[in-house]
């Protein structure tokens, strides 16, 4: 088959390669977002994907918007039987879904219904979920709305950040892709509506999403750290100075009597233990501002006296 990719993110690396590696298809194209500025000195970078892919003799378009008429009519000068989408960043409308014989297919990081939208990996954990998973589907307008075709469930261990389950997840897409689009070849491919009622929405994070709120349980903040870790990252403010909290544990036995949310109850072991709305949580991996990552035990050396982060 004749096969357009469409994708963006590092999520999508592991299925491209999926792609590419079976003869049996020819990606006739790969659709990526544009170059855009990043860095101090907003220098114009490429998409994870553009620079992953090292086959320079595929085409690679670079759209603006591929839902205008110019993009649509590339797309259709490829001649695809089918449209593989993962992690791209736009929405697609009418014009580029009826542009494939075969229909448009999405790898998309959660078990839909649940977590339709743009972080459901982080989310996920943050809300403490025991599993998480891929799904294929059949594209239609909507957010993640489309028949379902395959899934397959990855379970969240206790020390998974949101970026070690990225990587669980773009592995298990792959797989999944691989399957899929042999079902799509032979005709055989399951299509299951989604239950629209048990939808849920993980929605765009930022960076505020990172700002630690010490009154929530210990068991929230845990999981937040390690959701939003790489990005946007824990943090808190510590004597009008701000400290990223890149990893941390549950305290299980500690005396936090007359404390208050956000007092430092102990500076010993392996790094500051913090007072939460239950329980309390030990700072394990921090980064100082304008400083390098280190370890919480490092952190605490001549900071004894400090009571209080906010």
């Amino acid at each position: 088959m004749r096969i357009v990719f469409m994708a963006s993110a590092a999520l999508a690396c592991p299925s491209l390669d999926m792609l590419l590696s079976n003869p049996a298809d020819e990606v006739v194209a790969v659709v990526t977002q544009p170059d855009r500025p990043k860095g101090r000195g907003r220098a114009l970078c490429p998409s994870l994907v553009r620079e992953h892919l090292s086959d320079n003799s595929i085409q690679v378009l670079t759209p603006v918007n591929v839902n205008d008429d110019g993009a649509v009519a590339e797309i259709g000068r490829c001649k695809p039987d089918l449209i593989v989408v993962v992690a791209y960043g736009q929405i697609l409308r009418s014009a580029v879904l009826g542009a494939p014989a075969l229909g448009c297919i999405n790898v998309h990081a959660s078990l839909l219904p649940r977590y339709r939208g743009a972080a459901p990996i982080q989310w996920a954990i943050a809300n403490g979920d025991p599993l998480s998973g891929v799904t294929t589907m059949y594209m239609d307008e909507g957010l993640d709305e489309g028949d379902i075709i395959l899934q397959q469930e990855i379970a969240i261990e206790d020390r998974d950040t949101g970026g070690i389950l990225h990587d669980k997840l773009a592995a298990a897409g792959a797989e999944l892709i691989g399957r899929t689009v042999e079902l799509v070849r032979i005709g055989e491919v399951p299509r299951q509506a989604q239950v629209s009622a048990d939808a849920t929405l993980a929605r765009k994070l930022t960076k505020l999403d990172g700002r630690i709120d010490w009154t929530l349980e210990a068991r929230e903040i845990y999981n937040r750290v390690r959701a939003f870790n790489p990005w946007p990252c824990c943090f808190c403010c510590v004597a009008g100075a701000t400290l990223k909290v890149l990893a941390a544990e549950m305290v299980e036995s500690v005396d936090a009597d007359g404390s208050q949310p956000g007092d430092v109850l102990a500076w010993d072991g392996d790094g500051p233990t913090v007072a939460t709305g239950a329980g309390a949580i030990r700072l394990i991996e921090v980064k100082p501002e304008g400083r390098k990552a280190m370890a919480g035990s490092a952190y605490m050396r001549g900071r004894q006296q400090l009571q209080r982060m906010e």
